[in-house]
């Protein structure tokens, strides 16, 4: 499930500004009308899993069977999507409430249960044949839409074990996630924040929303006392999120070993059928190019009258002003926006926004940040957002509904099989849109502030998504060929490897910014790391969003249906695929080159501005 961070206010301060009205809390109703629906449902559910047992041996019978089985398995397989959705959103409305804590937890354990249940699939099919397999899909026409999923369990013939070792490899499940359920719990529950006082006078409890909020702000001092109260309180436990970290990379190279893998990273990035040659073009295009981000950092240096660039300088917006937007001028915005992709996306994207399909506004307990859930396919996509009255809000309404708009086009068109899709293509859709608002921001500013408002937003969009994200990508490269490599790796020697990088990518023995020893603690700030080899993903698809974006606004022919059809094809094929045939080759430098002079060319229009407003000597 895609997720997107955005600065989140206090609870407190966005309950005074907001009397959030109901039509701006999503109707999880659509879903199921009651609790006792939803376990009505998991029950349906839970007996559905010896009928799917029941197929264990079958599947090679006939071509009726073989399709009874798999009609059982999607079906199955789409009610366990919704009962998910629902539990996971009824607990991320509110984490402190009980009945979703509950519900989330259930799911689990029945997700589980599929896990296991369904385990036999891939060595079933791989003992079939591919020679039996086609004959099936040739006698019956209507099994077309299993081609890719059959044709891809052949393709991992070499890593599949058998039905009993996959089986107990499947009893394993609910271990896989211990670690990062671990780090959750200490990183947001029970880590006990520093209070600081700031430069007004006030206190703060330095939790991640706090933290997220006051890491920007004007005053530097205030800004030095968060970041190094808010590392130092994970300096800590330095060994405990070592520990943790580490006991999540040992799940992975092992699950790797047993499924006959080099290493991690062949075994992340072969789900999807992404080259190596992608993460390795990535990684080289990033660091051919940091001079890009050096300048950058010099940019904003000068923007915030700094001389001595430092960590706790780089979250301050570039442009300071009070420009408030409220949700429904986020929503008539982003509609503006995305006219260029047709009468029909339109209408689309505004059906969602009229009935209900988004949590806006922040809410005590309720879960930071932002992210879009598009599984439950007879229903809708939900958007939970934190809404705070600024351009960066907008930004993630764009970026939210293009997840959204994904799902509901790759839903409509496509069976239930084929209509999910991979993160490597689900973050074209939201930073494509980013793009297009930016465009129509650009088109309808009355001043130069407004316009260095919105370059300013879009230049750190890339900053973070491309280069940052590209940061982590490598940080984990390293942590897990060490341990794919047997070696020992403690929270002491995590921080030292981030802190390494941290200060190559920011050019700190070049002076352009600062990386105090702390700083190096953000390693253990990062949940992404818990999810091996998936950060890169947002680095390669904003490449990607930007490319296809420029060719649709330039009008290009037949640009926005190639693009429209990449959305509207979900998992028919490999993401990788899709994107080529789209247009773009991310294992190519050519993507990472146009996001690197799109870059440029946003600070080159800074510049140029700020070369007007200069003083005439």
């Amino acid at each position: 499930m895609p997720i997107r961070l955005l600065a989140a206010v206090a609870a407190t301060f966005a309950l005074a500004v907001h009397a959030e009205p109901s039509q701006d809390r999503w109707n999880l109703e659509d879903l199921y009308a009651t609790r006792a629906d939803w376990d009505a449902d998991a029950a349906r559910a839970q007996a559905q899993l010896k009928d799917v047992a029941g197929c264990k041996g079958q599947l090679g019978r006939s071509a009726q069977r073989f399709k009874t089985c798999m009609q059982l398995l999607d079906d199955t397989q789409k009610r366990f999507q919704r009962l998910g959705v629902y539990a996971s959103e009824q607990h991320n409305q509110d984490t402190g409430e009980t009945t979703g804590t509950e519900l989330d937890q259930r799911f689990r354990v029945l997700r589980a249960g599929y896990g296991q249940a369904q385990s036999f699939v891939r060595p079933e099919i791989l003992a079939i044949g591919k020679q039996k397999m086609d004959r099936f899909l040739a006698q019956d026409k209507t099994l077309a839409i299993y081609r890719h999923d059959v044709d891809d369990i052949l393709r991992g013939a070499p890593h599949t074990l058998d039905a009993q070792s996959e089986d107990l490899i499947a009893q394993f499940g609910l271990s896989n996630d211990i670690a990062s359920s671990t780090y959750t719990t200490l990183s947001t529950a029970d880590l006990p924040w520093p209070t600081i006082k700031l430069a007004d006078g006030s206190s703060v409890v330095l939790d991640q929303s706090a933290y997220t909020r006051y890491r920007g702000v004007q005053n530097r001092a205030d800004r030095k006392v968060v970041m190094d109260a808010f590392f130092g309180a994970f300096k800590q436990y330095e060994r405990t999120f070592g520990s943790t970290l580490y006991g999540q990379l040992k799940v992975d190279s092992v699950a790797a070993k047993v499924h006959r893998y080099p290493d991690v990273l062949s075994r992340a990035i072969d789900r999807n059928a992404v080259p190596v040659a992608v993460y390795d073009t990535l990684i080289s295009e990033v660091n051919t190019h940091l001079p890009t981000l050096h300048r950058y950092f010099r940019l904003r240096a000068k923007l915030l009258g700094v001389t001595d660039m430092h960590y706790y300088d780089i979250y301050p917006p570039l442009v300071s002003g009070d420009r408030r937007y409220s949700l429904d001028d986020a929503k008539r915005l982003t509609l503006e926006a995305v006219a260029p992709l047709g009468t029909d996306y339109v209408a689309g994207m505004k059906r969602g926004f009229d009935n209900r399909w988004m949590d806006a506004y922040p809410r005590p307990r309720k879960l930071s940040g932002a992210h879009m859930a598009g599984s439950a396919y007879d229903v809708h996509p939900y958007v939970l957002l934190n809404f705070n009255d600024d351009y960066e809000s907008v930004t993630t309404v764009a970026h939210e509904w293009g997840h959204a708009m994904h799902s509901v086009l790759a839903n409509k068109a496509q069976p239930f099989t084929n209509a999910g899709y991979p993160i490597f293509v689900a973050e074209i859709a939201s930073t494509f849109n980013e793009v297009l608002l930016l465009q129509h921001m650009l088109s309808i500013a009355k001043s130069d502030d407004e316009r260095l408002l919105y370059l300013g937003s879009a230049l750190e969009n890339l900053r973070g998504t491309f280069f940052r994200q590209a940061m982590f990508a490598e940080f984990e490269r390293v942590v897990h060929a060490k341990v794919d490599q047997g070696e020992a790796v403690s929270g002491a020697a995590l921080t030292k490897i981030y802190g390494d990088i941290l200060r190559r990518y920011h050019g700190d023995a070049e002076g352009v910014v600062k990386i105090d020893d702390v700083d190096a603690m953000e390693w253990a700030y990062i949940p992404h790391f818990y999810n091996a080899f998936y950060v890169f993903q947002y680095a390669t698809s904003i490449a990607a969003g930007s490319l296809f974006a420029d060719s649709v606004l330039n009008k290009e022919p037949g640009a926005r249906e190639r693009y429209l059809d990449l959305l509207k094809s979900g998992g028919s094929d490999y993401a990788y695929d899709l994107v080529r045939k789209a247009g773009v080759d991310l294992a190519s430098p050519a993507p990472y080159r146009s996001i690197v002079a799109r870059m440029d060319r946003i600070m080159d229009e800074i510049e140029a501005i700020q070369a007007r407003r200069a003083p005439k000597s």
